[in-house]
């Protein structure tokens, strides 16, 4: 039996302090409807540990979506269905949330993990997401199958790792003039210096980093942007578990 969840907040008005957008009645609907899914598959599946509603909306929700924000107040055409893929998306973030905002996008969600994939499924039959696919497989398989090198317009990656390990698991896999975002917490003057140096190897350029604070905590967040410019040469990305143990440098 499903146990009671707790209604999430709805924080109009910090969603359209932050983001300049909310969402609507449907995606609020269904934002509940991912909350008590996850809560439910987190009594046999470790998704996440963060599970009080507004804790759930900041850290995941807003979280989430404040990594495309961009895309929120752009005036894009109905029919544009970008081809995202989120990168280790773990309990489904930023993913699922992106998904439900953006249902003419095509969404790919990626882990390693079979099992965490396994349940993502099923949370997203529960919610009748029709733009979702899963990917059970590593970053460094992915990225070299012609089926998804150089197919994606936007890869979203989000408590991954190192930032230079990001970088040579999603430039592969973005087409020229693809974007990835990597959200992360703390950002440093050494890390824009060594994640700058090594993307000419990738393809890639340093678009913008983004700095902001979270609405409820007030705690720092960083978005950095990254634009495919030249094709990823095909030794990127390295074997399996190298990317993670000897980031480029």
């Amino acid at each position: 039996m499903m146990a009671q969840t707790d209604t999430l907040p709805s924080y109009t008005e910090h969603w359209r302090a932050t983001l300049h957008w909310q969402p609507s009645d449907t995606q609020q609907q269904q934002f509940q409807q991912l909350y008590a899914a996850v809560l439910e598959a987190n009594q046999h599946t470790n998704l996440t540990r963060i599970t009080s509603p507004e804790d759930f909306w900041e850290k995941h929700l807003w979280d989430s979506l404040q990594g495309v924000a961009a895309y929120l107040t752009t005036s894009l055409p109905s029919d544009l269905s970008l081809q995202v893929i989120d990168i280790g998306t773990g309990g489904g973030f930023p993913g699922l949330p992106v998904a439900i905002t953006f249902p003419q996008w095509s969404v790919t969600l990626m882990d390693a993990t079979r099992k965490k994939i396994a349940v993502l499924e099923t949370v997203g039959q529960a919610l009748k997401l029709s733009n979702v696919s899963y990917l059970p497989e590593r970053a460094e398989h992915v990225g070299h199958q012609p089926v998804h090198r150089e197919t994606y317009d936007l890869a979203l990656l989000r408590a991954v790792g190192p930032v230079n390990t990001c970088a040579e698991y999603a430039l592969p896999l973005l087409k020229l003039s693809g974007q990835a975002i990597l959200y992360r917490g703390q950002w440093s003057t050494a890390e824009e210096t060594s994640l700058t140096a090594i993307l000419p190897r990738l393809g890639g350029q340093l678009q913008e980093v983004q700095p902001l604070t979270t609405p409820l905590t007030q705690s720092i967040r960083h978005n950095v942007i990254l634009t495919k410019v030249s094709r990823t040469a095909d030794k990127f990305p390295r074997l399996p578990g190298i990317p993670a143990k000897s980031p480029l440098e």
